[in-house]
């Protein structure tokens, strides 16, 4: 398979991840967290910071979609191992890690104030996981196409 192949893969995962992550903060997490709140409406007093909270955990997810396809884009290019690329993975990892943080510590704001559940505290844990594996994972490849830009620089020097 060759890199424009393989950049339009990538393309297309992305632009499928895009709109269904648009699709479930526009949508489905309104329409649920509306849906709670007529049912119980006890519980009315929490859908506002929830779906807020929500919305900004995910302003770092869109953004790492935009910087991997600047890095598809690149691929396509033939441009794999830049120090460009590796800037976007280091950024991605450096959103990764926030957005993990975030999404971590504003669960554990809203049960101190009594809006969240200890089962919801704890299942959250496990997108923390996940947002610092994507973390670690991007740091090491940008340290990887970092290394691997600068070595074909070198052979590009040689030539």
């Amino acid at each position: 398979m060759n890199t424009k192949k393989l950049s339009a893969w990538l393309k297309c995962i992305l632009a499928t991840a895009g709109l269904l992550g648009l699709i479930i903060y526009a949508v489905v997490i309104p329409v649920y967290g509306n849906q709670l709140r007529i049912l119980h409406p006890e519980f009315s007093n929490r859908y506002f910071p929830w779906l807020i909270f929500l919305w900004l955990s995910g302003i770092p997810c869109f953004a790492v979609l935009i910087l991997s396809w600047k890095i598809a884009s690149a691929i396509g290019k033939d441009k794999s191992f830049t120090l460009r690329n590796a800037g976007f993975l280091r950024w991605i990892s450096i959103l990764a890690a926030a957005d993990a943080g975030f999404f971590f510590a504003g669960n554990v704001v809203l049960f101190l104030f009594g809006m969240s559940h200890p089962g919801v505290l704890l299942a959250s844990l496990i997108i923390v996981f996940a947002g610092i594996a994507v973390s670690v994972t991007t740091a090491v490849l940008s340290c990887l196409v970092e290394k691997a830009a600068r070595l074909q620089e070198q052979s590009d020097l040689t030539i």
